[in-house]
């Protein structure tokens, strides 16, 4: 459970995309990577460990290997952004004798849980400085409004099935003044002037603190498990391996939830433009380099509902603590097919971590990730695992105590492992 604790731990500091690229940056600092800056020239040597960030919300890393004999890119990827409420820049409605943030939803939140329960603001604010404008992180840490629910003696419907409205039901409450300015108070907050404090991009989150639970602690409960979990469980396990003969890679990427088609998403040019530009720097060829290569796309999976069992696909279903899910479907939403399963599952079985299989229900649409959007700027053996879990999108998502390990060890399997594709189309691993 000790690493599920530093899973939990890091969530915590990580209430946003920005805090949470921040904490992975910290973490590639401290094992003594070197920080790269894309306007910059890249200069790079064999055995040695690179990252950079764009936007502040999206990380690239990569570690040389030693020889780079047989050269090839193996890749983990996941994304550091999660549904929830965003401030509009007029981020106040004033009314009777009461303040709310005028806010909108990013993503496909899951409206009924963010009700009646302590949330608070973090993100970036974008100030003056001199001649200078500067994004600072933001995290005001404390229990700043609640969205209250309709009293059920005024909606006798409530339990019949309620449908949220954004604009009128979900915006938080925050003062009892109607001539609240909520930029006097983050600049209050901030330390700042407040003719210094330009913009922010700023979210509500839920304060409560994850938790274990059940007869022996199996579950954890915490915000920002999609798709925070995988990214704690990959850079985990990318920091404990190496391939001397090719070059592993991190990803975390934001705006999957929304798409991924912004300058920091897994649509743009993020990814393809720095492999292309390691590739230049080490002296080989990009394209023979991607050849051999292969991608893992990195979220979680639906586990089964107990109090729903009629929402699976009768045989590829998954439960927590059960290992690592390999996700497949039909149309692409997940890029595995039954090579990079095979090779992947290898892995896994010779060291003995445990994997089971998801797929929708065929009369049900599912999700998608960012697996195939990435694809198409960056064209690799690819597949879909994650970690199954709970109330998706969700305030408060749950999970299996036991997966953690389970991720990170078959990350570790697969990062620590050589790829090599032959000319006659085998995958050969050593």
């Amino acid at each position: 459970m000790s690493k599920a604790k530093e899973m939990m731990e890091f969530i915590e500091k990580s209430p946003t995309a920005f805090q949470a690229i921040a904490n992975i940056a910290e973490k590639f600092d401290k094992a003594g990577f070197v920080r790269l800056q894309e306007s910059e020239e890249f200069s790079l040597e064999k055995g040695k460990s690179y990252y950079l960030t764009r936007n502040g919300s999206s990380i690239l890393a990569f570690r040389v290997g030693e020889e780079l004999s047989e050269p090839s890119f193996k890749a983990a990827a996941s994304h550091c952004d999660c549904p929830a409420f965003k401030v509009k820049p007029n981020g106040v409605i004033a009314a009777e004798h009461y303040a709310r943030l005028n806010t909108e939803v990013y993503g496909g939140a899951l409206f009924t849980p963010w009700y009646d329960r302590p949330l608070s603001l973090a993100g970036r604010l974008v100030v003056r400085e001199g001649e200078k404008i500067s994004a600072k992180l933001f995290d005001l840490k404390k229990d700043f409004a609640v969205i209250p629910s309709l009293a059920i003696h005024m909606n006798r419907e409530a339990n019949q099935g309620f449908a949220s409205n954004p604009q009128s039901d979900l915006l938080p409450l925050v003062s009892e003044r109607k001539d609240f300015d909520l930029r006097k108070y983050l600049a209050k907050e901030a330390h700042i002037a407040e003719k210094d404090l330009l913009s922010y991009d700023l979210y509500l989150y839920p304060r409560q603190k994850g938790f274990f639970f059940g007869e022996k602690k199996e579950f954890l409960c915490s915000h920002h498990l999609d798709d925070l979990a995988c990214a704690y469980t990959s850079s985990e396990a990318f920091l404990s391996t190496k391939d001397e003969k090719g070059i592993n890679v991190y990803a975390c990427f934001d705006n999957e939830e929304v798409g991924s088609l912004t300058r920091q998403g897994a649509a743009s040019d993020f990814l393809s433009a720095t492999l292309e530009r390691v590739a230049a720097a080490l002296d080989l060829n990009y394209r023979s380099v991607l050849a051999h290569s292969m991608m893992l796309s990195c979220d979680n999976a639906h586990a089964a509902h107990p109090a729903h069992p009629e929402k699976n696909d009768p045989t590829n279903h998954c439960f927590m603590n059960q290992g690592i899910v390999i996700k497949y479907n039909a149309n692409q939403s997940y890029t595995t097919d039954a090579l990079s399963a095979a090779v992947f599952v290898s892995l896994l079985e010779k060291k003995k971590i445990p994997y089971q299989y998801f797929t929708n229900r065929s009369d049900l649409r599912g999700g998608s990730t960012l697996g195939n959007i990435s694809n198409g700027q960056v064209s690799l053996l690819s597949l879909d695992i994650g970690m199954p879990q709970l109330a998706m999108h969700s305030p408060m998502e749950t999970a299996g105590s036991r997966d953690v390990d389970y991720m990170i060890e078959g990350i570790e399997a697969y990062y620590a492992a050589h790829l090599q594709l032959t000319s006659d189309m085998n995958y050969v691993l050593s």
